[in-house]
């Protein structure tokens, strides 16, 4: 297709007493006046994006990329405006302050070129971080969910969030808020957890700390995209309607309510035959008629085109765009394709409702009235280059820092928050100084690799590597060198033993000489980040077991098998088996694709200068095979003697062990019974009766014995992180409102009904410390998205 088929060229002239630049009126009125000035061609021209240079910069971001690409002719399609601009500072390698100005040119460009001189909103992947070249590499998402630590993660997104509005960046893609149900699909690293509460929990968090500085924070993906079947990415979901009501929407429904989030991005998935892209159940019924969302939905990456191209639902790409505008899509991402000319086109002949584009229309440019891009003065240049000669690049390169000293230090607390110890026989911590062991063999795949600590939406993983060229533009510490920084009195003997999936053995025999001759070794294993394939974590690169990949479990079992104390260190995108490390390992250490400041948190672990306070995520498998898996289970879903596969994990979800020790005490329940409208206090005092200052997680679960429908074993429904120096003590009360014991009835209403409910104080899902139970009374009572979230919890001094 050329660009004058897809652009209808406008010569009138805007009104230069226009009605939607008053900024005295309601900004409705200011809007609804915009669209009645509007032609077809501009209206729609306000609904898609443009991705300048993706074809010969981009390579593979996004499914079938290359059969959605047309050509862009910016000098075509401006006349008529532009509603976004796709990631101008993630393409391509660019310094940040002349990435701003060539960003605030094709701004002024887009302002003088078009009718009424509407910018486009620009948005940008940051996942773990701003995704341009120099930013900060924060730890992924699955990490943040180790962390049980929302604040920090509010924090870092905070950052992320000044970061890129001070460049000119107004929207960010992310969080992910999907469930984790089945951890060989490959964006598990993508995810916060398995848990449907600490994603929402975390996920609101990030959030308010991207929407405080301004940035338009986008929930993904709405929903159902983690569920596909054999965890393959972009393939079929069939959940059932309770599966969907109370493990996979939760999460979103608790963003929309409680954080301010802006903006949804749909799923590429179909869920039971229905594409979500097409499904006005979700994107219109539930999201906005329900919930209340008044925000912008944006189409993932081509997937409204993906409706005629992969579903098979539409005929051509002009019912494509017809379909997702009905559903309620507001814009297509990342360029224009399904809403071109022939959209244009059947809407003037009456072929698609115009008022579908006028509803659309109507959310992107009151966002767009927020930002004061309707406004007279509104002016582009982004707060970076204020004040700045504009006209010299000599002057602006290098001056802007997106790895700050105050970025980095969030990034190392969380790092070192999100350390899982799995298991530790009092091996760790090893020591510093003169304490430290003489002789360390640091072997793996991972050891002397800067990259093993990124994850796929990072810069460096997801575009730098296509410039090797160009430096990485952040330090990025090998956990080889972080060892030998951290134990300079050591000598410390690297052997790599195999890659991380390339299957190769010829070096195992070396691996077990130097562990033969350590005192003790540290056997870094895991992922290699990547897209589609590239990598054994990451978009599109979904595993066929929970098996390590290559050969690393050939060299785990060689090296275990000379019996020198060995810590088993995984920098991974997902939970692997372990096989004879489960028992045989003097500890294992899980972390999850750290960022920058991942290795120097690794070797503090290992030394003892950081006391580890992670609990996983997601569980540990114990074999390979037995998935799908989660925590969230049934008790069908359990070992029993009609099965020869036992799927239990060998670390279950919420673990974690550190270097001190707590004690649990004076369990309370306020009330025996409580009706189903009612709130039911539980307590227990926790006490650090270690020698060292660290970090206890209370955790709170649900059991439903016995309920109308089949309910999960065990189900988090609060959480506390609780720092404690030695000798401290706290008491920990959550308040729990009957709401929580709330789910999906055989009638498809979410009711809380009568009968007994136990609720768990625990260190993980396997380790219910009390058990507290309580008796529901009352009639069967229907609740409805007004219902209560959470657990108050509250911290009481101990006399």
């Amino acid at each position: 297709m050329t660009a004058p088929e897809r652009v209808h060229l406008v010569t009138d002239a805007a009104p230069t007493d226009a009605a939607w630049q008053d900024t005295a009126r309601p900004i409705g009125e200011r809007v609804d006046a915009l669209i009645d000035a509007m032609t077809v061609s501009e209206k729609v021209a306000q609904l898609y994006g443009i991705w300048v240079g993706a074809s010969a910069e981009g390579g593979d971001v996004a499914p079938h990329q290359h059969d959605m690409e047309e050509l862009v002719d910016l000098d075509a399609l401006l006349p008529s405006g532009l509603g976004q601009l796709t990631r101008p500072f993630g393409t391509a390698p660019v310094d940040p302050a002349l990435g701003a100005l060539s960003l605030l040119r094709t701004q002024e460009r887009i302002i003088r070129e078009s009718r009424f001189g509407i910018p486009a909103m620009a948005h940008e992947e940051c996942l773990a971080g701003f995704a341009a070249w120099g930013a900060t590499a924060y730890p992924v998402p699955l990490s943040w969910g180790a962390a049980f630590d929302p604040d920090l993660v509010e924090r870092m997104a905070a950052r992320i969030g000044a970061d890129m509005s001070g460049l000119g960046v107004h929207q960010g893609l992310a969080p992910v808020l999907d469930v984790v149900r089945d951890a060989r699909w490959g964006r598990v690293e993508e995810t916060i957890g398995e848990d449907p509460y600490l994603i929402g929990t975390v996920a609101s968090a990030y959030i308010r700390g991207l929407e405080s500085e301004g940035v338009v924070a986008t929930l993904k993906h709405f929903v159902g995209y983690s569920a596909s079947k054999a965890g393959r990415n972009l393939a079929p979901v069939s959940v059932g309607r309770r599966e969907l009501a109370d493990v996979l929407l939760p999460p979103f429904e608790m963003a929309v309510r409680e954080s301010g989030v802006r903006s949804v991005m749909n799923a590429y998935t179909d869920i039971d035959g229905v594409p979500t892209a097409a499904d006005g159940s979700l994107l219109t019924e539930l999201l906005r008629d329900t919930w209340g969302f008044d925000g912008t939905v944006v189409a993932d990456y081509f997937a409204i085109g993906f409706l005629h191209l992969l579903h098979g639902v539409a005929g051509d790409w002009t019912d494509a765009a017809a379909q997702a505008l009905e559903a309620g899509i507001d814009v297509e991402l990342p360029t224009v394709k399904a809403f071109s000319g022939r959209f244009v086109a059947a809407i003037e002949d009456g072929r698609v409702d115009e008022s579908l584009v006028d509803r659309a229309l109507r959310r992107v440019l009151r966002q767009k009235a927020e930002f004061g891009m309707l406004d007279a003065d509104y002016s582009p240049v982004p707060a970076a280059l204020l004040g700045r000669d504009l006209d010299s690049g000599s002057e602006l390169r290098g001056s802007v820092d997106l790895d700050s000293a105050e970025n980095r230090e969030i990034a190392r607390a969380l790092a070192e928050q999100a350390v899982v110890l799995l298991r530790n026989d009092g091996l760790l911590p090893l020591g510093a100084a003169s304490d430290a062991p003489k002789h360390i063999a640091v072997i793996g795949p991972n050891a002397d690799d800067p990259y093993a600590v990124l994850g796929c939406y990072s810069f460096p993983a997801h575009v730098g590597v296509k410039h090797p060229e160009v430096p990485i533009g952040i330090e990025l510490p090998t956990l080889l060198e972080s060892i030998r920084a951290e134990f300079p009195a050591s000598t410390v003997h690297f052997v790599r033993g195999t890659t991380v999936d390339g299957g190769e053995t010829e070096a195992i025999p070396d691996a077990v000489a130097a562990a033969r001759a350590a005192d003790v070794v540290v056997l870094a294993l895991g992922d290699r980040a990547g897209l589609f394939g590239r990598g054994t974590s990451g978009e599109g690169c979904d595993a066929e077991s929970l098996a390590l990949p290559g050969a690393q479990q050939a060299l785990l079992d060689a090296v275990l098998e000379v019996g020198t104390p060995t810590v088993v260190t995984l920098l991974a995108g997902r939970p692997y088996a372990l096989g004879s490390a489960t028992d045989a390992a003097s500890a294992i250490v899980q972390t999850f694709f750290l960022g920058e400041e991942g290795t120097p948190a690794i070797a503090g672990v290992l030394s003892g200068r950081v006391n580890p306070s992670g609990r996983l995520p997601v569980s540990v498998p114990a074999h390979p095979g037995a998935q799908p898996s989660t925590y969230l289970a049934s008790p069908l879903a359990g070992a029993s003697e009609v099965s020869n596969i036992d799927p239990a994990s060998a670390f279950p979800f919420g673990h974690g062990l550190g270097y001190t020790a707590f004690a649990w005490g004076d369990a309370s329940a306020s009330a025996s019974s409580l009706g189903t409208d009612g709130h039911v206090e539980v307590s227990v005092t926790v006490e650090n009766v270690g020698l060292r200052s660290g970090v206890e997680v209370v955790q709170l679960y649900l059991h439903d014995p016995v309920a109308s429908v089949v309910r999960p074993v065990q189900r988090l429904v609060g959480y506390a992180r609780l720092p404690l120096e030695p000798g401290a003590s706290v008491r920990v009360v959550f308040d729990v409102p009957a709401d929580l014991a709330s789910f999906t009835g055989r009638d498809g209403r979410r009711i809380v009904e009568p009968g007994e409910i136990v609720l768990g104080l625990a260190r993980s899902s396997g380790d219910i410390v009390v058990a507290q139970s309580v008796q529901l009374t009352g009639a069967t009572r229907v609740v409805d998205h007004t219902r209560e979230l959470h657990a108050r919890v509250r911290l009481e001094p101990v006399d």
